[in-house]
């Protein structure tokens, strides 16, 4: 990789053979020495430093960006080292664990000292997770254990499902990315806060608010992840800034689907009266009804796992072609939808049209 901020970013392709455990390796004497590397998980790309060490987590910050009151997820590759950094004394997060991880749930709990503040954006709670990438765990162990870990991306922007993106954002300010291909989920975990009587969502995910009651009994949801007009303050201190936005504008258009699909095209067509190059996300089912620049499908709206593994690469695919105006079609705000709907909106900045 090009030397950008006179930092040369090392680039590892991991492809499955027994050269990887080489590179994880390396990647975890890089992650112990202070330095930063970008790795795949079952979710998004993630970008690590040592949990452990509050320089680490400083540099985190500084190479995406990122308001440092925004805390960053820990990563443990056994569930045995949960107990050394976070209290779990009711044991919820036993419960959880059995249940889903490894795996794409994050889990809110009360810290340990040994977690420096650095690192928990100044808060007296951790976010830990047990990822089940197999290249995230080796590399984990590799680097002593804990991995602290935000999405690989600028600040901002969509979350990368693919190493091309984090080299788009990243190289240059890192020491290096490992390249596990595709992602699996492309949607970043569920956080759930195990710190209050009742377990709280704060960010919807894979792990959906059914499946967690399923364990726990009742679990409520943050209304702020879905509902714009609310007064309260996200309880999640990242939900108050806007992320995964394209670098165009990009709006959701509600209602009825004929309306919705009449309602999109005549923006579409004011907006290239304009001289700006449009976009549209659809669903397969009404993609062919659109008239655009640029038509993305996402998938059918019967497979919500397709929509979410499509949402981030469309965005980015967007910003390579330079589309400066985005209409999005809404989807369902039940289970996974509601995960994706989050981060819609939240691209989006809340703006919502009726169709």
């Amino acid at each position: 990789m090009e030397r950008r901020n006179g930092m040369k970013t090392l680039y590892e392709v991991l492809d499955g053979s027994s050269g990887d455990a080489e590179k994880l390796e390396k990647a975890g004497e890089i992650l112990k020495a202070g330095g930063l590397v970008a790795f795949p998980t079952e979710t998004v790309y993630g970008l690590g430093g040592d949990a452990l060490n509050p320089t680490s987590s400083r540099k985190i910050y500084a190479a995406k960006g990122r308001p440092s009151d925004n805390p960053l997820i820990v990563h443990i590759c056994r569930f045995s080292d949960l107990e050394k950094i976070a209290w779990d004394p009711d044991g919820k997060a036993a419960l959880l664990a059995e249940a889903f991880w490894p795996g794409p749930l994050t889990m809110i709990l009360k810290k340990k000292d040994i977690v420096p503040p650095e690192t928990t954006g100044g808060l007296s709670t951790v976010a830990v997770r047990f990822p089940s990438h197999p290249a995230a765990l080796g590399m984990i162990d590799a680097a002593g254990g804990f991995v602290a870990a935000p999405s690989a991306n600028t600040s901002g922007k969509p979350s990368p499902t693919s190493a091309q993106y984090v080299a788009e954002d990243m190289d240059g300010k890192i020491d290096m990315i490992l390249d596990g291909g595709d992602v699996g989920i492309g949607l970043e975990s569920t956080i759930v806060d195990l710190t209050e009587d009742e377990p709280m969502i704060l960010r919807p995910g894979y792990v959906t608010q059914e499946m967690l009651e399923k364990v726990l009994g009742g679990v409520s949801i943050d209304h702020t992840i879905l509902d714009a007009s609310s007064p309260q303050r996200p309880k999640a201190p990242g939900m108050k800034y806007r992320h995964y936005a394209p670098k165009g504008d990009l709006a959701i258009v509600e209602g009825e689907p004929e309306r919705v699909t009449e309602r999109i095209n005549a923006l579409c067509e004011k907006a290239a009266q304009e001289g700006k190059k449009t976009g549209v996300i659809a669903a397969d089912e009404t993609a062919a009804l659109y008239r655009a620049d640029s038509v993305k499908t996402v998938g059918s709206r019967e497979d919500e796992e397709a929509i979410a593994h499509s949402l981030y690469r469309i965005l980015r695919e967007f910003d390579d072609e330079g589309v400066e105006v985005m209409y999005s079609e809404a989807f369902s705000s039940r289970g996974m939808g509601q995960a994706i709907m989050n981060r819609l909106l939240k691209a989006a900045g809340h703006h919502v049209i009726e169709a």
